[in-house]
């Protein structure tokens, strides 16, 4: 062996060479290291896009049938919110004749375009309650219940204001059942449940819009409009919704 092996494998000189490395590995007087680090090659990046794409594929496609929620609970009250269609409508109506409710709430703010509060006859819940009249149900079991609040608390403020009459009238409620519109049922459920409690369970009844494919929603404008601004709608209703003073 060599002399010049010998002193490059002596300790002193691994050392040396460590020392050496060290200082070739950082910068700016030591504020920067240099190391070693593990990255995704090309066959890497084309898996973790591709699962990626098809993660986000199967969560756009499954929107609808997670917003428009249909769950029922074992109750005799039925409420309809007034602002719905004449379609949801007659599939409310269609729901009470088929159950053994007995009573129908009709509940909703002030009517769009009113500019707020006028009386109770220019709310959805007076539109809505005429409506279910006008499609059979009898005037002994149809109640309206009128909310005063038009702001961002509109559902919620619904539910209150049921809430309250609950109360003034001394019913003792377990259960109810609201028909909404597809999409906005599970919204419609989260804000009814926050505003009757825990003790009051809460089913929620989905009518499809008739005007799309519920299967191919992203197809239509229609469709793709309702459920990415619901989507929206629910996440922040979920995350970030705290009651107003109005709606209380």
């Amino acid at each position: 062996m060599s002399d010049t092996l010998k002193a490059s494998s002596s300790p002193k000189a691994f050392g040396a060479s460590r020392l050496t490395q060290a200082a070739s590995a950082r910068a700016m007087w030591g504020m920067f290291d240099r190391k070693e680090r593990w990255s995704l090659s090309w066959r890497g990046r084309l898996i973790l896009a591709f699962v990626v794409v098809l993660i986000s594929v199967l969560g756009f496609r499954s929107l609808y049938p997670f917003l428009a929620i249909t769950h029922r609970a074992n109750a005799n009250i039925l409420v309809v919110e007034g602002w719905i269609h004449e379609y949801g409508i007659r599939a409310a109506v269609t729901e009470f004749r088929s159950s053994h409710y007995e009573h129908v709430f009709a509940t909703g703010g002030p009517v769009v375009g009113s500019g707020g509060y006028i009386n109770d006859f220019y709310t959805f819940a007076s539109v809505g309650a005429e409506l279910l009249k006008k499609c059979g149900v009898p005037d002994e079991r149809l109640q309206m219940v009128p909310c005063r609040v038009m702001d961002r608390d509109r559902t919620y403020g619904s539910a209150v204001a049921l809430r309250k009459w609950f109360g003034e009238q001394n019913m003792a409620v377990s259960a109810i059942n609201v028909v909404t519109e597809d999409v906005h049922a599970r919204r419609t459920r989260l804000l009814f449940q926050k505003a009757l409690g825990d003790k009051v369970a809460v089913g929620v009844i989905a009518i499809p819009n008739p005007d799309y494919d519920a299967k191919r929603w992203w197809r239509y404008s229609a469709g793709l409009k309702e459920v990415v601004s619901e989507a929206a709608a629910y996440a922040y209703a979920r995350l970030l919704f705290y009651p107003s003073a109005s709606s209380q």
